[in-house]
């Protein structure tokens, strides 16, 4: 993940946050047990780069919000990302 995207995404979600007056969803992750972890209280972040692609290409994803990165974005570093995925699938054996 290119580090300035990351650090863009953060601060464009911290201001819609603060624009559309959104409450947080649930108290900081750090605050709660291993139960309300299992239990789905809080949504977890996709484990690989397969699973965080396809959730960001969704047509409903926030990233293609105007405010955000905006379709255009999303479409094509997307389809850089599944690329990539297609390709390590390709080259990279079970045995692995």
């Amino acid at each position: 993940m290119n580090p300035y995207f990351a650090l863009s995404a953060i601060f464009l979600l911290g201001l819609r946050g603060i624009e559309k007056r959104l409450a947080l969803p649930c108290e900081p992750i750090g605050l709660l047990s291993p139960e309300d972890r299992a239990s789905g209280k809080v949504k977890m972040l996709p484990t690989s780069l397969e699973a965080a692609t396809e959730r960001m290409m969704r047509p409903e994803s926030i990233a293609r919000e105007p405010g955000m990165f905006g379709n255009e974005f999303v479409d094509h570093y997307g389809g850089t990302r599944e690329h990539e995925v297609r390709l390590w699938n390709q080259a990279v054996t079970n045995w692995e």
